[in-house]
């Protein structure tokens, strides 16, 4: 496998610092001729048979790039790019690395760009150095370089390279780069600060009924969110930046994270959180709201065709979830159940409202009214979800009666097309 990263090179003449400090061969070069300068390390290539340039020679190549800026009059802005290609330790000769290297200059460029291609050997992980100008020799046009220039050009070439020559092929997530240290850790099955997030949200998930509790739930871990956003982040404190939950991977994006949550709860082993299928399938009110959502194509998982009939009722999705995680939190699977769920409930409020008016007349300034009126509002509001899911979960049954029923008139007419068709 080889990874690949492109940094822009913004200065053309030699840092002096970098000069002096020989030493942090690690450090990125600040300008073309230092990148030039690194790339030619024979420290490092240990031979010049892994040494190459393409429009200009190995001797005056930050030179003959100088020269085309001049003639173009373009010497302003990026001066070139830096680009590296690391291959796994023991993957490939030193032999088929450079000519990894010199293929992908060819592909990449196409002989618009004077640059050098050399391969450095100083390490377990041998790797390829390009380094190009970022003025075209040919028609004098500045190459440019972003995200998705690097996933369809350099990242697909360098990955297309490896398949031809039988070399495995980075798996990233979700079209996402990787930095280098990540991939090594991961390469070698280390852990990373990433490998802490994803088991902290798995546990998360695991004691969670809704996404607000999954929130609350990762803040007591010590998370802080950006939720106000079209792809939510998170960070912990020790962390500078925030963390996108898409870039986890595949399975910890939000509507995967929210799927997830609405799953058959979970069981503790051993003291860790492992999500486990029960081995009883779902059945009753539950069975219906999780029939309902997949109908809806709201899970990860699609049916083959997704009914009007069921997707017209998507504006009220917010409401068939809390309905969801309200039936999986209390164990609800019958409308007897629910029932039986909302009579005492109901008993509770009688009560209540009986001891209310009591100090009405008797202590109208007393505290205790207003801790009833919070009481009252939290024990009516489920009692008033429970009655929605006993009236609503008829008019889902119907909902799904008709998309059952069109499902077979698609598949008649269908059925009959294709016959036709045969028939011609």
């Amino acid at each position: 496998m080889a990874y690949t990263s492109v940094l822009p090179v913004h200065r053309l003449e030699r840092s002096i610092d970098y000069v002096k400090d020989r030493t942090k061969t690690t450090k990125s070069a600040g300008s073309l001729e230092e990148a030039i300068d690194y790339a030619f390390n024979r420290e490092k290539t240990e031979e010049t048979i892994f040494e190459d340039a393409m429009g200009c020679t190995c001797e005056n190549a930050y030179a003959d790039m100088v020269k085309t800026k001049e003639r173009f009059h373009k010497k302003g802005g990026v001066q070139g790019y830096h680009l590296v290609q690391s291959f796994a330790k023991g993957e490939v000769s030193p032999e088929l690395a450079h000519l990894i290297g010199q293929e992908l200059a060819e592909q990449l460029l196409k002989g618009q760009f004077e640059v050098v291609i050399t391969t450095h050997l100083n390490t377990s992980h041998y790797h390829n150095h390009l380094v190009w100008n970022s003025v075209s020799m040919v028609d004098g046009k500045k190459y440019h370089s972003n995200a998705k220039s690097y996933f369809t050009e350099v990242r697909r070439i360098s990955d297309d390279l490896c398949r031809k020559y039988g070399l495995s092929v980075i798996q990233t997530n979700q079209g996402k780069a990787m930095h280098y240290a990540q991939w090594k850790a991961e390469a070698e099955g280390k852990p990373t600060w990433r490998t802490a997030i994803r088991m902290d949200i798995r546990d998360a998930i695991g004691v969670s009924f809704s996404w607000s509790q999954f929130v609350k739930e990762m803040e007591k871990r010590g998370y802080a969110w950006k939720l106000n956003r079209k792809y939510p982040a998170l960070k912990t404190p020790d962390m500078e930046r925030y963390v996108r939950l898409r870039s986890l991977g595949k399975g910890y994006g939000e509507a995967e994270i929210r799927e997830k949550i609405l799953r058959p709860k979970i069981q503790q082993v051993y003291g860790k959180t492992q999500v486990k299928f029960p081995k009883r399938k779902l059945t009753g009110l539950q069975k219906l709201y999780f029939s309902y959502l997949y109908r809806m194509g709201v899970l990860q998982q699609k049916p083959k065709r997704i009914s009007y009939a069921v997707r017209s009722d998507i504006r009220k999705l917010d409401l068939r979830i809390r309905q969801m995680e309200f039936l999986q939190k209390e164990g609800i699977n019958t409308k007897e159940e629910l029932a039986a769920y909302r009579k005492p409930l109901e008993e509770q409020v009688l009560s209540l409202m009986k001891e209310r008016r009591t100090l009405y007349r008797k202590e109208p300034g007393s505290m205790r009214i207003q801790e009833i009126n919070g009481e009252l509002k939290e024990l009516r509001k489920k009692i008033r979800l429970s009655q929605q899911i006993e009236i609503q979960s008829k008019e889902m049954e119907e909902r799904l009666k008709r998309a059952k029923e069109q499902e077979q008139v698609q598949e008649s007419s269908g059925k009959q097309r294709r016959e036709e068709e045969r028939k011609r």
